[in-house]
C-alpha cells in the first residue's frame, strides 16, 4: 500500500496569474512588462523573475521507499516587471533580460543539486526546502552584484563582462536545462 502525495511549492516574493518561462528562444520584449511603473523609483525598469519548484512524491506506509519527481522553472512575471517608456533603450532591456538570464541559471544549478542530493522519506521535504533556500540566496546576491557591477546597465563594460559571464555559466549548466516538454 502507498500513500500519494502531490505537493507544488512556489516559494518566490512575488506570484501572479501571468508568468513566463525562460526559453533559449524566447528574449524579453517591452511588451512583456505589464506592470504600472513606480514613477518614485530610481529604476528606469524593474525584472520580476525567480525560481519555482514542484514536488510530486510517492511513499509507501511499509517501506522507507520513496519516489519522487521534482520541476524546477525560471519564471517572469510580467504584472510585476515594469518600464518608463521615455527612459528606456535596447540596452536597457538587455540588462533586464539578463536578469531573468540569471534566474534561468540559478535554476539549473537547483535541478543540478536536487539530482545529486540523496533523500529520505523522513527529510526530502525539508532537505529539499534547504536546498532551494540556499540557491535562492545565491540568485539574490548575484542579482545584486550585477547591478552593482552593470552599474545598472549604465557601464558599457561591465555590462559586458555580465552577459560574458551569465552566458558561460549557462553553458557550464546546460546538461541541467528544463526540457521543451517540461512546461505542462
Amino acid at each position: 500500500m502507498y500513500k500519494l502525495i502531490g505537493i507544488l511549492c512556489i516559494f518566490l516574493f512575488v506570484q501572479s496569474d501571468e508568468t513566463i518561462t525562460w526559453s533559449p528562444h524566447q528574449k524579453l520584449h517591452w511588451g512583456n512588462f505589464k506592470g504600472a511603473p513606480d514613477y518614485d523609483s530610481d529604476a528606469v525598469a524593474i525584472t520580476a523573475s525567480g525560481i519555482t519548484y514542484g514536488l510530486s512524491l510517492k511513499t509507501y506506509s511499509n517501506s522507507d521507499k520513496i519516489e519522487y519527481e521534482t520541476k524546477v522553472m525560471a519564471q517572469f512575471y510580467p504584472q510585476e516587471s515594469w518600464y518608463l517608456k521615455e527612459s528606456v533603450n535596447d540596452t536597457v532591456l538587455g540588462h533586464e533580460q539578463l536578469h531573468f538570464d540569471i534566474s534561468e541559471l540559478h535554476a539549473r544549478k537547483l535541478r543540478k543539486r536536487l539530482k545529486q542530493a540523496k533523500f529520505t522519506k523522513n527529510n526530502i521535504r525539508q532537505k529539499i526546502s534547504k536546498i532551494y533556500d540556499q540557491v535562492n540566496k545565491e540568485l539574490r546576491e548575484m542579482q545584486e552584484a550585477y547591478d552593482e557591477g552593470s552599474d545598472y546597465s549604465r557601464d558599457y563594460a561591465g555590462q559586458i563582462k555580465w552577459q560574458k559571464l551569465i552566458a558561460r555559466e549557462l553553458k557550464k549548466y546546460e546538461n541541467y536545462q528544463r526540457l521543451p516538454n517540461e512546461n505542462d
